[in-house]
């Protein structure tokens, strides 16, 4: 059953990565949007959220639980030695909801609304920055819990060339998955030639922010070049995310756009494959040498067996309404 509780954890994290990611790139591609085109962007981008604006948390939510029950001293040591980026995204996704909220259904359009909308903007931009550094810590060696001061302890644990990278590498993955994942809410020649734009354009940014995480891992002396094609599986886990990229660049050529939500998303499950089963099941990797690993520091076998069955209940009732929600929003566009 432990397997069956990793399977949850690392799928609800890919989903969160993908729906959510979406979602906070919606605001992050309108923010690097030229004004003259904002108000055409931000129609587009609402309508391609609107299927998981509700639900995408749900996976975050799911993805917080697994690890508090399942594995309580991975959650312990993570809400200790990182609590202040995850308290800055946590504050984040709250900023972000609250000010799309009053953005969208407040009754009186005045002078508040210009700060609901750059909250909106920020907040889309920082909270996966932040969700960026924390992954980049909980891999990067700069978690050591014999280090003595509050800097070392709880700053430069995430605060880090590394985990900046990775932190401009989500952004750069949200507003591509948003970009991408919008070129079938168009309805006209002008906004999807508008998106497929911004999509090379975050396409461009992907690139070029991966390249830095690499560079920043080859200065800092993480061995990611290594954990991504020393073998076959991250090979061809890069190789299928770059075939991915050119059947979506061939889709916008053609205008065939039908696959391409899926072919994004596929590709983002690619990159996190490579990034991260070269040190499976280890979750998390102290200065000190040490880890604490997914079979390894996990709960009571009773307490993993009911996590498992309530995970497996759970999913029954909640992922067919799910893809019925999305299902009816494409309808209703339609």
């Amino acid at each position: 059953m432990i397997y069956v509780v990793i399977g949850f954890l690392w799928l609800s994290i890919c989903l969160y990565v993908i729906l959510g990611g979406a979602d906070f790139g919606a605001g992050i591609v309108e923010l690097f949007t030229r004004k003259k085109n904002r108000p055409k962007t931000k129609v587009i981008m609402y309508e391609s959220i609107a299927p998981v604006w509700e639900a995408n948390h749900m996976w975050l939510i799911i993805a917080i639980v697994v690890l508090f029950v399942g594995f309580p001293e991975i959650y312990t040591t993570l809400s200790t030695y990182l609590h202040i980026p995850l308290v800055l995204m946590l504050i984040g996704i709250i900023a972000r909801g609250t000010a799309f909220t009053f953005r969208h259904y407040d009754a009186v359009k005045d002078e508040w609304q210009k700060l609901y909308t750059q909250i909106f903007y920020f907040s889309s931009l920082l909270t996966p920055f932040f969700l960026g550094l924390i992954a980049a810590a909980t891999i990067s060696h700069s978690v050591n819990p014999d280090a003595k001061g509050f800097l070392d302890l709880y700053i430069f644990s995430w605060l880090n060339w590394f985990g900046v990278a990775v932190g401009l590498f989500t952004i750069a993955i949200c507003a591509y998955v948003a970009s991408v994942f919008a070129l079938r809410e168009t309805v006209d020649r002008l906004e999807l030639n508008l998106m497929i734009r911004k999509s090379k354009q975050t396409m461009i940014f992907v690139v070029i922010t991966g390249a830095l995480v690499f560079l920043t891992a080859y200065l800092s002396d993480i061995p990611l070049i290594m954990w991504v094609f020393s073998k076959p599986l991250g090979i061809m886990a890069t190789a299928f995310a770059t075939i991915c990229l050119a059947l979506i660049l061939r889709a916008m050529s053609t205008r065939k756009l039908l696959p391409v939500r899926a072919l994004a998303g596929f590709q983002v499950i690619m990159i996190l494959v490579a990034a991260t089963y070269q040190h499976y099941p280890n979750i998390i990797l102290f200065g000190n040498g040490q880890h604490l690993s997914l079979l390894e520091h996990v709960a009571a076998p009773k307490t993993i067996s009911a996590l498992g069955w309530a995970l497996i209940l759970g999913s029954i009732f909640i992922l067919p309404f799910l893809f019925y929600l999305m299902a009816s929003f494409s309808k209703l566009r339609r």
